[in-house]
Formats: structure tokens, C-alpha cells, sequence
């Protein structure tokens, strides 16, 4: 089971933001996601994002994700247990999910753009309705306190090596500053 830590903090100008990551990091892909919350009675959430990645060759890649996470905050920094799967038929599966008492609840867009740097994803991303952020995340295959601890400091460590300090850090989630639906 995948263990994502992930920080986010708000970004002032992403413009010159993404000339000093260009200058560290190696560029993966732009991307637009759009994900679609689904919770049911039980207070179970669901997301399933529809992705469209293009390469630096223009390439385009579209995919359909559905996730299920156990999320925690430790230390301003997200912890999550990651389920992860593909599916073709979106829906489809909302249909199957409406079946199962879930509702769609939350509707959430960002685009930008995504590096990879020393085993850590990148992103600089726009959120409709709440501005620019940007994400750094690193996987691994357990969430151990001390695995959590050595990859807080390096996510830490990236944040002051692109120039923003730890007072922009945002700890709640997105769908906790987002408007009401």
C-alpha cells in the first residue's frame, strides 16, 4: 500500500516560480485534473479525477482514477494511505456508486504544471476558486515516524530551496477551503 506525504503552501507569483523550478527540478508534464467527490451515508469519500497530461512533446494522456484515501495531518504535513485504480467508463461508475447511497458532494479543478526532483513529484498548480499552490510529494511504502519525519525535512528543504518560507504553508485540505457546493 502506497503512503503519500505531501505538503501544499500558496504561491504568490507562479510565473517566476516556475522559471526557479525549471532551473532545479526535471519537467514532467502540464496537466488538467478534474475531480469529483462522492461521500455516502457512512461518511465514505470517493474521489474520481479525470486527468489530461501533455509531455513536453505535446503528447496528450488521459486517464480516469478513482482513490480512496485514509488521510492524517501530522506536523502541517498530510500522511495518506493511497487506493488507487483506473477505470474507462466514469459514468458508469458514478452510476454504480449512486447504487452503493453515495452523492456527489464536491467538484474540484486544477491545472499546471508537474517535475520531478530527487524522488519527489513537484507541482505548481492553479485550484478554480482558490488560487495558486504548490504541492510536493513523496511516496513510499510505509508511513513510519521516522520515514514521515525524513521526508518532512526534505520537503521542508525544497520549500526553502524555491524560495518560499514555511508561513505559506496550507494545512487544511482543499475541499475544507472551498465554498459550499
Amino acid at each position: 500500500m502506497a503512503t503519500e506525504i505531501e505538503l501544499k503552501a500558496w504561491v504568490d507569483d507562479p510565473y517566476e516560480l516556475k522559471k526557479v523550478i525549471d532551473s532545479l527540478a526535471r519537467f514532467s508534464f502540464s496537466f488538467k485534473k478534474e475531480d469529483v467527490y462522492w461521500y455516502n451515508p457512512n461518511s465514505c469519500r470517493v474521489r474520481v479525477r479525470r486527468e489530461e497530461d501533455t509531455d513536453a512533446y505535446g503528447r496528450v494522456y488521459t486517464s480516469i482514477l478513482v482513490t480512496y484515501k485514509n488521510k492524517e495531518r501530522i506536523n502541517g504535513i498530510e500522511v495518506n494511505e493511497e487506493h488507487q485504480f483506473n477505470i474507462s467508463y466514469e459514468e458508469s461508475f458514478g452510476e454504480f456508486l449512486k447504487n452503493l447511497d453515495f452523492k456527489e458532494k464536491y467538484r474540484k479543478q486544477k491545472q499546471g504544471f508537474s517535475w520531478s526532483y530527487e524522488g519527489m513529484t513537484v507541482e505548481l498548480a492553479e485550484i478554480s476558486k482558490l488560487g495558486w499552490f504548490i504541492e510536493l510529494e513523496i511516496m513510499t511504502n510505509d508511513s513510519r515516524s521516522e520515514t514521515v519525519t525524513r521526508s518532512r525535512t526534505r520537503l521542508l528543504d525544497f520549500l526553502r530551496k524555491i524560495g518560499i518560507g514555511e508561513d505559506k504553508i496550507e494545512t487544511r485540505y482543499y475541499l475544507e477551503m472551498l465554498p459550499p457546493p
